[in-house]
């Protein structure tokens, strides 16, 4: 059978080459972003990669295809249809049925590595929720981390989720967490949570010899890379902590559980911060972006030698 993606000519000429490739998700455009500020920023997304160097490979389902590297079309359409929220467990449907689908971190991880990109930068990774002892209600992206070898570049996980729990599943799944210039776990628009992280380092090129290592035990399993935001970058401490507690407390009183628990968090947050947390979010990516590509450049360079 023949791959069950397509990789666009830029990326595939550079992933012959060897030359640097980062992996870009979908959904922070589709679903993530309002129109249409979401294109504006999947466009400056890959312009940072595209002027370090790095070429982007921005991933989604399009008429049924999966698809590794988008061009300008492509990127529109992300960003201007209505795009179904795919994960890996809705790749063979929308496969089957020719549909769209914008991929979130589980299978823009899953098939970049596919692909053979080895670095991945997102906002935020999924964790588990909070109240998952109940629910059961975990990401997908920290099981596809623990089958896809690629680095994944984060500012952690949204303080709306269970922190604690989170880190403890990476850890069962045997997933290095990596604290870069850190070690403490980011809690995404905040630069701290109050968890520590049992590694750092301090440059691009520690993370490639961390993933070479990781390629000589092969063992698979990916490698979560926690970048926390500058200060001056970071949602104001103590708004963030009234208006995600008032959100908490929104969602009990309105009776919200499971799935829609977070989408609703998420929605009111925005619109209870006037949008100061959207404008953190892209301060997010972008930084996740730049050091993607230096990671990138890095591994680059350590394999080519």
């Amino acid at each position: 059978m023949s791959a069950p993606f397509t990789v666009s000519d830029a990326v595939a000429q550079a992933l012959a080459e060897n030359r640097p490739v980062v992996a870009l998700e979908s959904t922070i455009i589709s679903h993530g972003l309002p129109r249409p500020r979401n294109l504006e920023a999947a466009k400056e997304f890959e312009q940072i990669l595209t002027d370090m160097g790095v070429t982007p490979a921005t991933i989604a389902v399009l008429d049924g295809v999966p698809q590794i590297g988008l061009d300008d079309e492509g990127v529109r359409r992300i960003a201007e249809e209505e795009m179904a929220k795919a994960s890996v467990r809705d790749l063979p449907i929308l496969m089957a049925r020719a549909g769209n689908g914008a991929t979130t971190v589980a299978s823009t991880a899953y098939l970049a590595a596919k692909a053979g990109i080895r670095v991945f930068s997102t906002g935020g990774l999924g964790g588990v929720h909070r109240g998952a002892s109940e629910t059961f209600d975990e990401s997908a992206d920290l099981s596809s981390l623990a089958v896809s070898p690629i680095t994944v570049v984060s500012a952690g996980v949204k303080s709306v989720l269970d922190i604690a729990a989170t880190l403890e599943r990476l850890e069962t799944l045997s997933v290095p967490v990596i604290g870069y210039r850190t070690s403490t776990f980011p809690s995404f628009w905040l630069r701290e949570s109050e968890f520590p992280l049992d590694w750092r380092v301090e440059s691009a090129e520690e993370i490639a010899r961390v993933m070479r290592s990781q390629d000589a035990i092969g063992h698979g399993q990916g490698i979560a890379v926690a970048n926390p935001l500058p200060v001056d970058q970071q949602w104001e401490p103590a708004e963030h902590d009234r208006i995600v507690a008032e959100a908490l407390a929104a969602a009990d009183a309105q009776g919200i559980h499971g799935k829609a628990v977070t989408p609703f968090l998420l929605g009111y947050i925005v619109d209870a911060s006037g949008g100061t947390s959207l404008e953190v979010n892209l301060d997010i990516a972008r930084n996740n972006v730049r050091l993607g590509g230096e990671i990138a450049i890095a591994w680059s360079a350590l394999t080519n030698a």
